[in-house]
């Protein structure tokens, strides 16, 4: 197939690029559009409870789901004449606004503490429409930044108004990783290959994965929701994996070259090898993207679509665009040769390669040992792992939700957010004097726990100040209608904690108030709200991992048991993969958990915990990309195996011509992943490092010591296949022909 393909492509090489240029140009306008289109992170669970809990509140109680926005005032006191001017104008602009459906001033009676003891801050609570917020939420952020008042900042927080920073931050971070990348990444290419035009092909093979991967997430938003997270991993992958891709052919038609083929001839016999390689390698990149489909969570798959889409596209790319250039440029792809000190040099090896491969060979148990123990080390913290949502702590310190968020905390505002919706059942009974009385019990007991700030029911309203006598009477209506159901099925508790809830406390708290309610009398309660949501999209993650791990684990055995036709090599990458994965969510771990070295990432160890999709993620994308290597150095392996070269000298063979063009490749991946920590997002700066420090760990310690040493150790056994298997297994191998 794929010398077919190479003799198609270098024939009609022009025809090749006119294509590519045609579908990137329609492609640049619908790439723009994309990330306009992507929803925000969607993290509830279908079908959960605290989803059904939502559906009967809109359906019985006839409530449009509202969202609690603060805004938080810090610096002049409130008792200064300048202060209540300009807020007095303030809030009769935010209630006049469409979309705030209520509005509390801190100085309306509330059973909420909403100032501080010294007045200095104060919070003003809105319920705004949750049907479409971010309308809604502009305005009032317009209101706020439009007020001048010398000495008080105003700062906007709130669910909704952390996940528009959240994806606000995301878009920046993706342009300043981009911005930040791609020159460092132009210098490592110049120094690998030692010429400017063998640069530029890996360049425009990144650009080509992602427009067009951009262009067709554009397209498949018309037809379903995708989280804005597949921007980020179609940039990290179409970038990083692009690059690499074009290195490893660019590379190999250089080589090709300086065995004395023709350009056209040699830009085939890349295709028909080295494509081959990064075909397949791609196949087993989408593959563990493919994982990401397994949990029913939109988010996630959202994540592995962009992963999917990015690696297909960049495969496509590489194995036609790049020899139908290469195919042209001939020998020019060497200009200019004063810069001949490459890396990846015309098909020579360095010295330093392969003096390094002699050391591996002569002492390859003690390099088994060495590099094991020390994987195994630092792997060791991840049995330590927390994982949990960190909402507004998810931003990086100063960014203005976050920071409206830690004034109110001061307040015992901070629960306000993670308010815990309570929905008991009465079925067919309905709302009896008894279950009256029960419901009182149960709210009596609830406001009497000491983690509880307030419980929103219409027995409030007995034992807190709630205004004049008409106003007093409309605030007790409007409790029972929000309390009671217009059927008179569901009764509805609001509970009110005092502080923040993280996410490992939200297992407690539910079942305290399952508790509570059944001792009430209360056999059939729902619970709702934003940490029980958040609880189950963490559970539903938990629950898939060990299959979309199992499935990658046993595609990735039968696709490398079919290429390298052995049974041994397909365990040994599965483990050593393992290795690399584990170190990293252990040093993940120590830094964005425990905060050792948290200072140089700006990670707070107080609130720090570990996003529940990245143990998957990461997995999904560090196991692909740990493969790449993997594939590149063991497919020269088994050319030079089936040429007969005895397993030491096919390895470090393999070893010499393979180290730079990893080294490269590796120094290309981790500056792409890098420029992600710098970002504002502790989950970017979290697989970022994690990805960048992965590469490194997979192309030093694991691709150039451990693979080389376990391999020969092994000898003949690498290449062990029972004989019936052997019949069985279709003739595909990435060796040369």
């Amino acid at each position: 197939m794929f010398a077919r393909l190479g003799r198609w492509v270098t024939r009609h090489p022009l025809l090749v690029l006119v294509a590519w240029a045609v579908v990137v140009v329609l492609s640049v306008p619908l790439a723009g559009r994309a990330p306009g289109a992507l929803v925000t992170n969607n993290s509830s669970a279908p079908n959960s409870e605290a989803r059904r809990v939502e559906e009967i509140l809109e359906r019985s109680f006839g409530q449009d789901l509202s969202d609690r926005t603060v805004v938080v005032s810090e610096g002049l006191p409130a008792t200064d004449p300048r202060f209540r001017e300009a807020y007095d104008r303030l809030v009769e602009r935010l209630g006049r606004l469409e979309g705030v459906l209520s509005l509390t001033r801190f100085d309306a009676p509330s059973p909420l503490k909403l100032h501080s003891d010294d007045y200095r801050v104060t919070a003003t609570v809105l319920q705004t429409r949750l049907d479409d917020p971010d309308p809604v939420l502009a305005a009032i952020r317009a209101e706020v930044r439009a007020l001048e008042l010398p000495g008080t900042r105003f700062y906007v927080t709130g669910a909704t108004a952390i996940t528009e920073d959240f994806l606000h931050l995301l878009e920046q971070d993706i342009r300043r990783s981009e911005l930040v990348a791609l020159p460092m990444v132009a210098v490592v290419l110049v120094l690998a290959f030692g010429a400017f035009v063998a640069a530029g092909v890996p360049l425009v093979v990144g650009f080509i994965s992602i427009t067009t991967s951009m262009a067709m997430l554009y397209g498949l938003t018309q037809l379903t929701e995708v989280s804005s997270f597949a921007q980020s991993v179609i940039t990290m992958l179409g970038l990083g994996a692009g690059i690499d891709y074009a290195l490893i052919m660019v590379n190999r038609f250089r080589e090709e070259l300086a065995r004395g083929h023709p350009p056209r001839e040699a830009a085939a016999l890349t295709t028909r090898t080295a494509g081959r390689a990064v075909a397949f390698s791609g196949l087993t990149v989408a593959v563990a993207m493919a994982s990401l489909f397994i949990p029913d969570l939109t988010f996630i798959r959202s994540m592995g679509l962009g992963g999917v889409l990015a690696i297909f596209l960049t495969v496509l790319a590489s194995v036609t665009a790049v020899p139908a250039l290469l195919a042209l440029l001939g020998e020019r792809v060497n200009w200019p040769r004063r810069f001949a000190l490459g890396a990846t040099s015309s098909g020579q090896t360095l010295p330093l390669f392969r003096r390094w491969a002699e050391a591996v060979m002569r002492r390859p148990g003690f390099f088994t040992l060495g590099i094991t123990a020390a994987m195994l080390l630092l792997a060791w913290p991840l049995f330590g792992m927390r994982l949990g949502y960190t909402g507004a702590f998810g931003l990086s310190p100063g960014v203005e939700s976050r920071k409206g968020l830690e004034l109110i905390r001061s307040l015992e505002l901070g629960g306000s957010l993670d308010t815990f919706e309570v929905l008991l059942d009465l079925s067919e009974a309905g709302f009896t004097p008894e279950a009256r009385r029960d419901w009182a019990r149960l709210e009596r007991s609830l406001s009497a726990l000491p983690e509880v700030r307030l419980v929103i029911s219409p027995f409030l309203a007995g034992r807190v100040a709630l205004g004049d006598t008409a106003s007093g009477l409309s605030d007790l209506l409007s409790l029972t209608r929000r309390s009671i159901s217009q059927d008179q099925r569901y009764l509805r508790l609001s509970v009110i904690p005092k502080q923040p809830v993280q996410a490992p406390e939200i297992p407690a708290w539910a079942d305290k108030l399952r508790r509570h309610a059944k001792d009430a009398g209360f056999q059939t309660v729902l619970l709702g709200g934003g940490p029980i949501g958040a609880m189950e999209f963490n559970d539903v993650l938990i629950q898939a991992t060990p299959l979309a791990i199992l499935v990658v684990f046993a595609a990735t055995f039968v696709l490398l048991t079919v290429a390298f036709r052995s049974l041994l090599i397909p365990l040994k990458s599965i483990l050593m993969n393992t290795l690399t994965v584990g170190a990293t969510y252990g040093v993940v771990t120590l830094i964005f958990q425990e905060g050792h070295l948290g200072g140089l990432f700006n990670v707070d160890p107080e609130t720090a915990s570990i996003d529940p999709s990245l143990p998957l993620t990461m997995f999904a994308v560090l196991f692909g990309l740990s493969m790449d290597y993997e594939i590149f150095l063991l497919s020269r392996v088994q050319e030079y195996h089936l040429q007969g070269l005895p397993t030491r000298e096919a390895v470090k063979a393999a070893l010499e011509r393979t180290a730079g063009v990893i080294t490269s490749a590796a120094a290309i991946m981790i500056i792409v992943f890098s420029a992600f920590v710098s970002g504002d997002l502790v989950v970017n700066k979290t697989i970022g490092f994690g990805l960048a420090l992965a590469v490194f760990l997979d192309a030093t310690l694991i691709r150039l010591m451990l693979v080389p040493a376990v391999m020969l150790l092994a000898g003949k056994w690498n290449w062990w296949l029972p004989e019936g298997l052997r019949r069985l297994l279709p003739k595909v191998s990435l060796e040369r022909h």
